[in-house]
């Protein structure tokens, strides 16, 4: 991986002769010296952004940003839904689509910050340090099913750059229509920069602590050809202490008009972050500590020995587009992911003193254990083929899309560490020996897929339109230890159908219904505990069924709708104690009942944007009648996140920012005996862009938890264990960026 990364870095120096801007990349790079040479930030940040400012650059006559802040989402387009260029006013599902001016005034750096501008996504164990983690309408989403990459399935347990994002989709609802198996929610779709006509952005960051980060954006596009690159680099120093890391992406897109008919683009990216993750607190025995007694800025991975997390990932894709008549083209869609991985932390899990594995002790001691798992590598390869176009047919006008997805995807590990090391203390003020024997072996896995997918778009009647979709898949999973024990077979095939029906009652306001289902697939755990052991297990078919309005008119969008999901649960039947003591077998579902609503209004100088979700999620049907009736951990009762601009008249290109997120009580316990309170954040920025000389600036400052909350953020339960995170603390940061 290193000389392929140093003959990536190499790239955007080979456009220095056609692109003398390119020399941004190596004044931020001399910025970023700076910073680790002087000792003083705050004088380092100065002389960077005094340096972006005086970099030498032809005029390249780019307009100034816009002053709004808000992306209008009825005027977006969501393609991740495969129904084409069919904008989300008009369409019958739920979707969010954020732009990178957005998510660059709310100061998001990361797929877990998602959740501050959407109400129906919330955190899913979203540790600091390590990949982010998304539930959609209280469903966490699975990082290895539910991720897409410019409409591609990729694997997502790995820190995503953000670099070279253009903008993410959030597909709501039961999503097998889009995708094989994934768990319902939603899908997550990241759309990559391309090629545009004239661009050259340099951009320098600061956070406190003291993380910096430094980018450019340069690309052309003339006479059929165009070139784009994005590279950022990244010094991390949070306020959480014991986290100091650092990161770095490099990512190219060209693209090429081949023939009058046919277009040609291919892109790529590598990236790489080492940072110490940072685990998550818990209960004290059955209680919930006060989070004002909780310290935010401790790592409790603060351990001598304990080494930084470590993920690397190489991208690449192709994409040819071939215009076969004027209302029909061909599309075949290729990429290849590469991740790798070191993953390393002090683990703090239960108490053996008081035989509690599911939280800390009562006295705030906890075991600690040494977990090591090494020289991970997940690789992904997808190929979509498919053809979409307009015919006419009965009379009817339809708007298709056919095609068919073949995946393949492999993972390799090493034998791990997961050993006992001592007894660690809330406070972090206690040092224990590590352990680093490699005591057990991992699972390989390998798994294919064939998916035919179908959409149509039917125009009924002028004001009518129905639409359908199915996608047919066939898995073929394998696994095996990496010391060759409890190997694993099986194949399964299942066809997800999606319905809806839609009514334009005028050019602004459109009704509709929906149904559609998604499926998981899984095995019975391979231990000897269980009596199907290792066993394929029935798929599990998911549905919902959506209601919605949509209004969309100049300066004002809104939307409402109401969801109704189904899932299946499958619950272990048994004591599982002792050898074949259990069954993991079918048992009721989980259902999530919900409103969503969602408005963006524009009047005078002021742009609004508020998004809604009151959730009801229960179990039902199971035989442990028990069980019925209880909510599912760490997804909470409600959400409200709101954004405002106010574009100030006295300074034209001075924009106040102010973003506000509420969220409702979170469980903590499976039997619901614990619950962490609701709280609320309030986040302030500003972005100012004006010209100098030939560029435009755009500077940028926030203060993310503005009355510095102390509050329990989310209450993950993992691996039967209670898991807290406390709310960052408030945190400063600022940015500049010129655009040539």
């Amino acid at each position: 991986m290193g000389s392929n990364l140093n003959q990536l870095i190499a790239l955007p120096w080979a456009f220095s002769s056609v692109c003398p801007p390119v020399i941004a990349l190596e004044s931020i790079t001399m910025a970023v010296s700076l910073f680790r040479l002087n000792p003083s930030r705050q004088r380092a940040i100065a002389q960077a952004a005094l340096l972006l400012v005086a970099l030498p650059a032809q005029s390249q006559g780019i307009d100034p940003p816009t002053t709004q802040t808000i992306t209008v989402s009825g005027r977006a387009t969501a393609s991740l839904a495969g129904f084409g260029d069919v904008s989300l006013a008009r369409s019958p599902f739920s979707a969010t689509v954020l732009g990178a001016g957005q998510l660059q005034d709310a100061g998001i750096t990361g797929i877990a910050d998602l959740t501050r501008l959407d109400a129906g996504t919330t955190d899913a164990y979203n540790a600091p340090g390590y990949w982010g983690q998304l539930a959609v309408r209280g469903f966490t989403l699975d990082n290895r099913f539910n991720y897409r990459r410019d409409g591609l399935p990729i694997n997502a347990e790995t820190v995503i750059a953000q670099a070279n994002k253009q903008t993410m989709e959030i597909l709501k609802g039961t999503s097998g229509l889009q995708a094989g198996t994934s768990a319902p929610g939603g899908l997550v779709n990241l759309i990559v920069k391309r090629p545009r006509d004239q661009i050259t952005s340099a951009s320098l960051g600061w956070e406190q602590d003291g993380t910096v980060t430094a980018a450019v954006d340069v690309g052309r596009r003339d006479a059929g050809f165009g070139w784009r690159v994005n590279a950022s680099a990244d010094r991390i120093d949070p306020i959480t202490r014991s986290s100091k890391g650092h990161r770095s992406m490099l990512a190219a897109a060209v693209e090429g008009q081949i023939s009058p008919n046919g277009l040609l683009e291919a892109e790529f990216e590598s990236s790489r972050q080492s940072q110490p993750s940072t685990p998550g607190f818990s209960l004290l025995g059955n209680r919930l500590p006060p989070a004002e007694t909780i310290d935010p800025r401790l790592n409790l991975n603060n351990q001598s020995w304990s080494l930084p997390v470590v993920m690397a990932g190489t991208t690449g894709s192709l994409r040819y587009t071939q215009l076969l008549s004027q209302d029909l083209q061909l599309v075949a869609h290729a990429m290849q992911q590469r991740l790798t991985s070191d993953d390393r932390i002090a683990f703090p899990f239960g108490c053996s003193g008081e035989n509690n594995y599911r939280s800390y002790c009562s006295d705030g001691s906890f075991d600690l254990y040494d977990f090591r798992s090494e020289g991970e590598r997940r690789t992904s390869h997808a190929l979509d083929v498919s053809i979409n176009g307009q015919a006419s047919a009965l009379g009817l006008a339809h708007r298709f899309n056919v095609g068919l997805l073949t995946t393949r995807y492999q993972a390799r590990f090493q034998r791990e560490a997961y050993n006992w090391a001592g007894v660690g203390q809330i406070n972090g003020s206690t040092q224990v020996p590590a352990d680093p024997s490699l005591n057990y072996a991992q699972t390989n896995r390998n798994e294919r897929s064939q998916e035919l997918h179908v959409q149509d778009v039917i125009t009924l009647a002028p004001q009518w339109s129905m639409w359908a979709g199915l996608r047919h898949s066939r898995l073929q999973r394998d696994s095996v230890g990496n010391d060759g024990a409890m190997p694993t077979h099986y194949t399964q095939a299942f066809s997800t159908p999606w319905l809806a029906l839609s009514h334009a009652l005028n050019a602004q306001d459109l009704g509709y219904i929906s149904w559609g289902q998604g499926v998981e697939s899984q095995l019975a755990p391979n231990l000897p505990t269980y009596r199907n052991a290792g066993q394929a297990l029935p798929a599990l078919k998911s549905r919902q069924i959506e209601i919605g309005f949509k209004h969309s008119e100049n300066s004002l969008d809104w939307r409402v709708a109401g969801f109704d999901i189904q899932r299946p649960t499958w619950r272990d039947v048994g004591a599982c104690d002792v050898s074949a003591s259990c069954t993991r077998q079918a048992d009721g579902q989980a259902r999530h009942r919900g409103i969503e609503a969602e408005i963006d209004w524009r009047i005078g100088a002021w742009n609004l944007r508020s998004s809604a979700m009151s959730l009801q999620a229960r179990r039902e049907g199971s035989t442990d009648l028990t069980l019925n009736g209880l909510r599912p951990t760490n997804v909470p009762t409600s959400s409200l996140k709101a954004q405002a601009a106010y574009n100030v008249a006295a300074l034209p290109g001075l924009a106040l920012l102010g973003l506000v997120t509420r969220e409702g009580e979170r469980m903590v316990l499976p039997d619901n005996s614990v619950a962490t309170p609701g709280w609320t954040r309030v986040d302030l920025a500003a972005r100012y862009s004006h010209r100098y000389g030939a560029q435009t600036l755009v500077w940028r400052a926030g203060i993310d938890n503005l009355t510095h909350q102390r509050v329990w953020k989310e209450a993950p339960y993992q691996y039967d264990h209670a898991y807290l995170y406390p709310l960052a603390p408030r945190t400063l940061r600022a940015s500049v960026q010129v655009n040539f």
